[in-house]
């Protein structure tokens, strides 16, 4: 009895037997429990499988897929971080290093980085906050404010200007262009100047040995105009405005047009100057958006100014009937307004259809066509108001008009018609989701259209609105078509040229032009080509050929 009783003494005193520590399989209820994995095995498996759907189930833009990407993969994290700290049976000290390692990163990031803006695709570009804004870094030499320009100019060569948003015709479009070479490494581009510039979205418009644009210099909004062969500030508009989002990035987003003597610009905020070509002086100016009551769009005043004759026609939006409005080029008087519709991204554009001039806009609820005389509403089609609408719309033979948008939305070809009684309809011949201009502005050659669909290169037949084929990455960039060839600037900052063709992509050559994202639309004022984005401007000369090129017939009778 007395040696058992020694035993049990032992036994509860060291817990077992012999005086070993326990085991888990001595003492189950002492053991850590086991990782509890399938929390995280179902986060991570929803989540691939909300990323699939978005991106291959489902038919969308991609933008949208991206955005729901991003949201998911965010979500996806959270929870991850949820299930570490609460759900995971880690030791304590592993979940708080983790939270804290997270935190810390994020906290990082935050400090180190900033959003500079996103892609045409949404995702968003990171640079590193002590990087100088791009004003910081435009050059100074030869910089004046309105009056005597810095250095004097050469007379213009109205044979070679390039006065406007999207070129002479406001189409993109340069039947009399030059014959450009095929082949850009036998015969590289020739940089004539590459420099800094403020930020903005705005193009260049090339009248002569001057090239206007539009850029952000800290609280002042500019007009500049730079010598065409050098580069060098002629002189410069300023005004007290600034418009700037993180995601839409900060500057004017349009380009000036320039008739004669005189240049008329509008900023992003709805400022609306003419001025005097040679020296930048002010003729007239007002704020569009406070005479006609309208507001300001949520990524700013986008619409170039249109100038035809004597009459300068801007879009302010707005329920007042003044959505599009005239004023008279030589002294800013007011002449007509029409419309009842939110301004969105779209630049006015004049055609002839039904026998009239009219003066077309696609506003955020429907594409509009004004009287040009009067600015009486002739016809309306209503369209998608959830997404911004930027492309212009495109007068084509026969009384039609093209209309593409971006997001997921697409194209329709529209029949214009005019009955007896002078009453102007619009009538759908066919839709398709084949091609979405979401920056980017159509052109036609030969019965086909050219647009980049989500950033890639597609080509429709116009009679029927089939796809020919869809090939090449370009991102959201801009195009000129320059007799028979395309000449393309990709978001990237590289300049392609292409021979559009109906039956495939055939990319001739391509050239690095500029670094970053480059939304900007270009200009080719006779062989000098001007591009620029929001941190950085370039011109450079083009090689020619002596061959005859191939003109589309659409262009012979010019």
């Amino acid at each position: 009895m007395s040696e058992v009783h020694h035993n049990d003494c032992i036994y509860m005193k060291t817990g077992t037997p012999n005086g070993r520590p326990p085991a888990a399989s001595d003492d189950p209820s002492g053991a850590r429990p086991p990782m509890r994995w399938r929390p995280a095995a179902l986060i991570l498996t929803l989540a691939i499988l909300t990323i699939f759907y978005f991106r291959v189930v489902r038919e969308d833009s991609q933008q949208w897929r991206n955005i729901y990407t991003m949201e998911t993969c965010i979500g996806a994290v959270a929870l991850l971080l949820l299930w570490v700290v609460f759900l995971s049976r880690l030791r304590w000290k592993i979940r708080l290093l983790v939270l804290a390692s997270t935190v810390s990163v994020i906290g990082l990031t935050a400090v180190t980085l900033k959003i500079h803006g996103v892609t045409g695709d949404l995702i968003p570009i990171f640079k590193f906050r002590w990087s100088l804004p791009p004003s910081a870094l435009a050059p100074a030499q030869g910089r004046t404010r309105e009056g005597t320009p810095a250095m004097p100019a050469s007379e213009p060569k109205l044979s070679e200007s390039f006065p406007q948003f999207l070129g002479p015709n406001r189409n993109a479009m340069l039947p009399q262009g030059p014959n450009l070479a095929r082949d850009w490494n036998a015969q590289p581009p020739k940089r004539l100047w590459r420099q800094p510039i403020g930020a903005g979205w705005s193009g260049f418009a090339v009248v002569g040995n001057r090239s206007l644009t539009q850029e952000q210099s800290g609280e002042d909004e500019l007009v500049v105009c730079y010598e065409l062969l050098t580069g060098k500030v002629l002189w410069t508009h300023a005004d007290r405005a600034r418009y700037a989002t993180t995601i839409a990035g900060e500057g004017p987003r349009t380009t000036p047009s320039v008739l004669g003597d005189k240049v008329v610009a509008l900023g992003a905020t709805g400022i609306l100057n003419c001025l005097d070509l040679a020296s930048g002086k002010v003729i007239w100016s007002k704020n569009i958006l406070i005479e006609n009551r309208g507001r300001l769009p949520e990524w700013g005043t986008a619409g170039s100014p249109l100038v035809l004759g004597d009459l300068v026609i801007v879009n302010p939006g707005g329920k007042s009937g003044r959505s599009l409005t005239a004023y008279r080029l030589s002294n800013g008087e007011y002449i007509w307004g029409g419309g009842d519709d939110d301004a969105s991204y779209s630049s006015p554009c004049a055609g002839r259809l039904g026998g009239v001039a009219q003066v077309l806009i696609f506003n955020q609820h429907a594409v509009f066509g004004h009287d040009a005389a009067t600015g009486q509403v002739l016809w309306q089609y209503l369209w998608d108001s959830k997404q911004p609408h930027v492309a212009l719309p495109l007068v084509l033979e026969g009384d039609r008009v093209l209309v593409s948008s971006g997001y997921g939305v697409g194209s329709e070809l529209l029949q214009i018609k005019r009955d007896d009684r002078g009453t102007f309809r619009a009538e759908r011949l066919w839709k398709t989701n084949r091609l979405k201009a979401k920056f980017n502005n159509l052109v036609t050659r030969d019965g086909y259209v050219y647009g980049l669909d989500d950033g890639i290169l597609a080509c429709l037949e116009i009679a029927s609105g089939d796809l020919k084929w869809k090939d090449g990455r370009y991102g959201h960039g801009q195009f000129i078509l320059v007799q028979d060839v395309l000449l393309v600037t990709a978001e990237n900052g590289q300049i392609a040229l292409i021979d559009p063709v109906p039956t495939e992509r055939r990319e001739l050559t391509r050239f690095q032009a500029l670094a970053g994202k480059t939304w900007n639309p270009p200009a080719l004022a006779g062989d000098l080509l001007l591009v620029r984005n929001d941190q950085e401007a370039a011109c450079y000369r083009l090689p020619v050929s002596q061959e005859q090129p191939r003109l589309s017939p659409q262009f012979r009778h010019l």
